[in-house]
Order: C-alpha cells, then sequence, then structure tokens
C-alpha cells in the first residue's frame, strides 16, 4: 500500500515537471517559434489585415511547436497510466490532428480571398496548444483510471 501510494506521488511529480516544460514553451513562445501571428491575435484583429508570411517558416515554427507540445503530452500520459498501446492511438491521433490542422490552416490562410480570422484563431490555438492534452486525459482516466 506504502509503495503504491509512493509510486503514485513520483508519477505526479513527473507529470508536475511535464506541466512546467509546457509553461515554458508557451512562456518563451516569442524566442522559440515564428510566428507572426501571436502579436496578431492579441490585438484587435477583426479590423487589422493578416502580416506578412513567410509560409515555410511558418509551416516549420507550427510544425516545431506541435511537435515539443505533442511530445510532453504523451509524456504526460504515458508517465500517468503506463499504456503503450493507449499511448500509441494517442500519437496517431496527433498525428491525424496535425494533418488535418496544418492542411485547413494553410487553406484558409491562402486561398480564400478574405480568411475568417475567428477560424484562423481556433485551428492556429489546437496546433500551437496542448489542448488535445486536455482531452486525451479525462478519456484516458477513464478508459484505464491510475494503477
Amino acid at each position: 500500500m506504502l509503495q503504491k501510494i509512493l509510486n503514485h506521488k513520483i508519477r505526479s511529480v513527473f507529470a508536475f515537471f511535464i506541466v512546467l516544460l509546457l509553461i515554458m514553451i508557451r512562456a518563451y513562445e516569442d524566442v522559440l517559434f515564428y510566428d507572426p501571428f501571436l502579436n496578431f491575435f492579441k490585438m484587435d484583429y477583426h479590423n487589422l489585415e493578416i502580416p506578412e508570411i513567410n509560409k515555410l517558416k511558418l509551416f516549420f515554427g507550427i510544425l516545431y511547436r506541435y511537435f515539443l507540445n505533442s511530445f510532453l503530452s504523451l509524456a504526460i500520459i504515458y508517465v500517468l497510466f503506463k499504456d503503450i498501446e493507449g499511448l500509441k492511438f494517442a500519437a496517431f491521433l496527433y498525428f491525424i490532428f496535425f494533418i488535418v490542422l496544418i492542411v485547413v490552416f494553410f487553406l484558409i490562410l491562402f486561398l480564400l480571398d478574405e480568411p475568417n480570422k475567428m477560424v484562423l484563431f481556433y485551428i492556429r490555438r489546437f496546433l500551437i496548444q496542448p489542448i488535445l492534452l486536455l482531452l486525451f486525459l479525462p478519456a484516458f482516466y477513464y478508459q484505464k483510471g491510475f494503477n
């Protein structure tokens, strides 16, 4: 019993450390990633023109950030649930979500004459923030629970 409680504390500390890494990514986003939308969406963007964008740098900046967030999110899932099959499934879902979201993001951004800025905002939010982790944690807990 004591060993089980200690294991949960150790797993919780590891998970907390990984969450701190996710917070560090958010805190240093201006330095780590190319994203002209960081400041754009902090302003009253409804009345502004879309900023000048280097398409390739934007793609790789979003890819890099999505990879870091996904890797750390998967690490949290593994630390908390120790389920390799579930981890593989979550990684597959992260991959599928990235493909769908990045394609839609760039289609809206570059193929529409007047892109819907709210749709861009929310798609970009799913790409740059670990929102999927907030969906996966309750699902894993419901499916498996803590051991």
